[in-house]
């Protein structure tokens, strides 16, 4: 899905959903990157290329890039339902 270039993100892809929780990578546009609060120990990691990955369950919304709000509202088998706002 793509979303706005002031997140600092290029198009996020879901690339699993399993075991109550959402994967993701996306590419970066700008020249840092930070998430928080994903529930179920979401993390980060590195995916090259300018690229992060991260996983979350569902519950309380990340916060990512100080920027965007993702929150995996509902997982159902194999889709996911995630709402994407402006932080804040």
């Amino acid at each position: 899905m793509t979303v706005p270039a002031r997140y600092g993100l290029g198009p996020i892809k879901v690339t699993a959903i399993a075991d109550g929780k959402v994967d993701m990578v996306a590419a970066l546009t700008g020249s840092g990157y930070s998430v928080s609060g994903c529930s179920g120990g979401g993390g980060v990691s590195s995916a090259g290329g300018g690229g992060v990955g991260f996983s979350c369950s569902e519950g309380p919304a990340a916060t990512i890039n100080n920027a965007m709000s993702l929150k995996v509202v509902d997982i159902l088998d194999a889709a996911a339902v995630l709402r994407i706002e402006p932080a804040g």
